[in-house]
């Protein structure tokens, strides 16, 4: 699959490339884990036949995932962004994430436990923001900066005024 795609998202493990995998794939729709590959031998630093790279599709979008070590760690720089259809797969993403070692940040931002953000974002929450009556957007968005998990149906009120 790699091999046929021009470009992957690329993220940086220190040894839990393969567990991350699995949990995306198990967490999130159109999500798999395409191939595992090991470490041969004489890969500086690291043991042979243990876990290199992980390919999957994540979200539908394809990704590497290395174990490369502790010299980077992710930031605030790199998120995805997972669009909602409602409530529900908002609060199950969500819980998803935070309920496995992972933290609540503020208006929809959480971080997974190996430290990347995610952005569990309602569809809904996209087209109040992007409202053609500015008042109605800008009380969206208030209500959207009081949050951490998005409540769509705060949002829906306040969107109404």
């Amino acid at each position: 699959m790699m091999q046929e795609t021009k470009a992957a998202v690329f993220l940086w493990f220190d040894g839990a490339a393969e567990e991350a995998a699995e949990f995306y794939a198990a967490t999130f729709p159109d999500s798999r884990v395409l191939k595992v590959v090991h470490a041969p031998d004489g890969v500086p630093g690291t043991e042979a036949g243990a876990v290199q790279v992980v390919e999957m599709t994540l979200c539908g979008l394809p990704y590497v995932l290395l174990n490369a070590g502790p010299q980077v760690r992710p930031n605030d720089a790199y998120s995805l962004q997972v669009y909602t259809d409602d409530q529900e797969e908002t609060d199950r993403l969500w819980e998803a994430i935070t309920g496995n070692g992972g933290a609540e940040i503020m208006c929809g931002w959480c971080m997974d436990r190996w430290g990347y953000r995610w952005q569990i974002t309602p569809r809904m929450l996209m087209a109040a923001l992007s409202h053609p009556d500015r008042a109605a957007s800008a009380r969206a968005q208030a209500a959207m900066m009081e949050m951490t998990k998005i409540d769509i149906a705060r949002i829906e009120a306040a969107l109404a005024g």
